[in-house]
């Protein structure tokens, strides 16, 4: 029979922590303005080219990560309109990392916008 020296024993809680975050999942937050949820949807939609779809799940994930982080929507959508162009995808994902696990993390991908000049000298 073997035995392990150096861990120590572990305690397992029943998995309490577990029950807690998915009975969690539910709660409502809270609601917003059907003009506040139009206009952030109406700017996402600028931003997918149309893919109506594709706004609404990003404006429900700003909407709710605003409203859980206690920040008002519409302020969040006023950083927003105030980025420079190519720069949302970098800060729309660092704002909803705000309120996701340390193991749910979204990826980052930055592309920075070069000179036509300098992108030209690095392929040739």
């Amino acid at each position: 029979m073997s035995t392990v020296q150096n861990l120590s024993a572990v305690t397992i809680n029943n998995g309490s922590t577990t029950k807690q975050y998915f009975n969690n999942l539910t709660t409502n937050l809270g609601t917003i303005g059907s003009n506040q949820e139009d206009a952030i949807i109406g700017y996402f939609e600028r931003q997918t080219d149309g893919n109506r779809a594709a706004a609404e799940l990003l404006a429900s994930a700003v909407i709710y990560t605003s409203i859980a982080q206690q920040i008002d929507p519409m302020q969040t959508l006023q950083q927003f309109t105030r980025l420079p162009k190519g720069d949302l995808n970098l800060y729309l994902t660092t704002f909803l990392n705000l309120n996701r696990v340390g193991t749910s993390f979204l990826a980052v991908r930055n592309e920075p916008i070069l000179n036509k000049y300098i992108q030209r000298s690095i392929l040739a």
